[in-house]
């Protein structure tokens, strides 16, 4: 972030397994890294895929606490435990400013593992002020697009956006013992991404007519839902890139994107 652009990028992470949060892998060691060389922010606005409501929310607590939301893993990932504060007053802003869409105020959720899983990786200290929005399961993909796009002025005033899910995440055709990818995943997940660097995202935001692997990859919205809220941010002088762009256990896509 420099003086003449004070903008701060905005991060669509694929999060992938949980266990991403202890182990130190090349995904999480990745999070580590942006963490260290992406300016600080001054409050993170996460968009995960495992917070569904009917309409759309925002936690407004002054301390979320953190989510289990998850079984059959050992007792260490249980443990952990990423104590951000809460930021009432940006979530009052988002509700204030983001007319065209109501917006609810939480006082129950907290920050569920699409989102600590990531943060612990990239801010250990749980320093930095967190809000999650939810996604509304009755809105269909243009809306939650139209929604990303009210976002943008948080990132003039120093909010880091991130959107955490999978592009592929199908998790009825993982293969338990490949490290690598299917062919219809990798598939789909190229396609998409050729579509994310031609600037396509009519075509992304209806996904369901791109065929049978995005189909196969896509076999419910909620992972593939946050990616719209990031493009949706992308403003006319900005490039997008990708990292952790891998495939594991045949059907779960890491790709992850920055807007900068």
């Amino acid at each position: 972030m420099n003086s003449e652009n004070a903008r701060m990028p905005a991060l669509f992470i694929g999060h992938g397994n949980p266990m991403n949060a202890i182990e130190n892998t090349e995904f999480s060691d990745k999070w580590k890294s942006l963490g260290e060389t992406l300016p600080k922010p001054k409050a993170i606005v996460c968009i995960s895929a495992h917070w569904e409501t009917y309409g759309t929310a925002v936690t407004a607590m002054p301390h979320p606490k953190t989510i289990h939301d998850f079984g059959g893993f050992p007792q260490s990932l249980f443990d952990v435990e990423y104590p951000a504060p809460g930021d009432s007053e940006l979530a009052n802003e988002i509700i204030r400013k983001m007319g065209k869409i109501p917006i609810a105020p939480d006082l129950n959720w907290g920050l569920d593992h699409g989102c600590w899983s990531i943060l612990c990786r990239m801010y250990p200290q749980a320093d930095i002020p967190v809000v999650q929005l939810s996604l509304d399961r009755n809105s269909p993909p243009s809306v939650h697009y139209a929604l990303g796009k009210e976002l943008t002025f948080l990132r003039e005033e120093g909010v880091l956006i991130i959107g955490s899910g999978n592009i592929v995440h199908n998790l009825r055709r993982v293969e338990w013992h490949n490290p690598g990818a299917s062919e219809w995943a990798e598939t789909a997940n190229e396609k998409i991404k050729e579509l994310i660097v031609s600037g396509d995202y009519s075509s992304l935001i209806d996904y369901q007519q791109l065929g049978r692997e995005v189909q196969m990859a896509i076999p419910t919205a909620e992972h593939y839902l946050p990616l719209l809220y990031i493009l949706a941010l992308q403003e006319a002088d900005e490039e997008v890139s990708f990292f952790n762009d891998n495939i594991v256990m045949g059907s779960l896509s890491m790709t992850s994107v920055m807007i900068q």
